[in-house]
């Protein structure tokens, strides 16, 4: 059986997210649906795209229920391809150890990975991460603050996260309804 991919869109308050999935799991996930996120991605991954609703529901209701604040844990499998070995090592190991509500440093994440790279390896680590959210990059903080993000319209949709998941307080005038 040849493999494909397949795109599905989900509204969120964020705005509409793109997301990639093969029969094997997720591959990517895009915080804007483009043209050329969804070439970019197709051609990264070297498979014939298909229209397969039916794939890609439980994880575009899972992002839903992520939103409303009504899901803690993602299940959904994913499809490491677009990762290296050192992305897939320390990207399982996010996905696996750093739940929702915690953060961890990048230097404490290279250390829990086995990595022993250095934090700032980490932190390219993170900015390449082909499926954010899902894979929950926003969770690896700077030892001395929040760190960077290069989701979406970046650190503020960082804090935006982690105040959803309670992982950082909101400030008196935050508005966790609205978009960073």
């Amino acid at each position: 059986m040849t493999e494909t991919l397949a795109f599905g869109t989900v509204d969120t308050v964020l705005g509409r997210l793109l997301v990639a999935e093969t029969e094997t799991g997720v591959a990517a996930l895009h915080f804007r649906d483009t043209p050329a996120n969804r070439a970019r991605t197709a051609k990264a991954a070297g498979l014939p795209v298909v229209d397969a609703p039916d794939r890609l529901a439980p994880v575009l209701s899972a992002l839903r229920d992520f939103f409303a604040g009504d899901l803690k844990s993602f299940e959904t499998p994913i499809d490491w391809r677009l990762t290296s070995d050192l992305q897939r090592q320390v990207l399982t190991t996010l996905y696996e150890t750093v739940p929702y509500g915690e953060v961890i440093t990048y230097g404490g994440l290279g250390d829990r990975s086995g990595t022993e790279v250095h934090a700032q390896v980490i932190g390219q680590v993170m900015g390449s991460n082909p499926i954010p959210l899902i894979v929950p990059c926003h969770r690896v903080v700077a030892s001395n603050g929040l760190g960077g993000y290069s989701g979406g319209t970046g650190v503020e949709v960082k804090r935006w996260l982690l105040t959803l998941e309670g992982a950082i307080p909101a400030t008196l005038d935050w508005d966790i309804t609205r978009a960073p």
